[in-house]
């Protein structure tokens, strides 16, 4: 069954979620978009396919990972991702909720059961996430934004959490380069709305390039 898609209002701490968003930027955004995201898949195609390989012999079960996953003002779409873990995860995330290490509405433990070898590389690397560069080129999400939620996370929200949603989810964001498992959900929130409220092109292109040391290899992530 569909989660019901929450209400997106424009207010936090009882003020107005102001932002320097104009159709230019949107336009702009969009076309980089589409140009970063097809060129990544051609140039990054051989590495693609090396990697599903790799996943392949490492374990059992698909390639790729899909997950229902909330963006624009709360509508559903299907997220990619490289599988990083054992088939049923989903079931097995019962035994262990218990043992989140991430304060807030998100589950994460440093070290997970059910990822497996080829997995915990990566997701170290964030190899995991390239898959996501066809849900950018469809326009289920940007190359820099909040990160899409799942379903059973923004039941538990307050109303001022929504506002993550109020601009297409992201690969990158301030989240991920200002600490990523080391902030909590609350913390999260506020850097997504400072996002919200500073995005322009330049500083998508700064935390495009910020991400980069991200993607060398964080000591920090799992």
């Amino acid at each position: 069954m569909r989660a019901v898609q929450p209400r997106v209002e424009n207010v936090v701490d009882n003020r107005p979620l102001f932002h320097n968003s104009t159709r230019a930027y949107n336009s702009l955004k969009r076309f980089f978009d589409i140009t970063a995201s097809a060129a990544a898949i051609i140039i990054l195609f051989p590495f693609l396919v090396a990697t599903a390989i790799a996943i392949k012999l490492n374990s059992r079960g698909p390639v790729i990972f899909s997950q229902e996953r909330m963006g624009f003002k709360g509508k559903v779409f299907k997220m990619y991702k490289f599988r990083s873990m054992v088939c049923n995860a989903e079931q097995l995330l019962k035994d262990i909720e218990s043992k989140n290490e991430v304060s807030g509405h998100m589950f994460k433990i440093r070290n997970d059961p059910r990822v497996t070898r080829v997995g915990r590389f990566i997701r170290k690397t964030s190899i995991d996430e390239l898959p996501q560069l066809f849900n950018v080129l469809k326009g289920d999400m940007s190359i820099v934004g909040p990160r899409p939620p799942i379903a059973r996370e923004v039941i538990k929200y307050d109303k001022w959490h929504n506002l993550r949603m109020s601009v297409k989810p992201g690969l990158t964001g301030l989240w991920q380069i200002s600490g990523r498992n080391n902030v909590g959900f609350e913390e999260m929130v506020r850097l997504d709305l400072k996002y919200i409220r500073e995005r322009g092109f330049w500083y998508d292109i700064k935390i495009i390039f910020k991400t980069i040391p991200v993607l060398m290899g964080d000591s920090k992530a799992y």
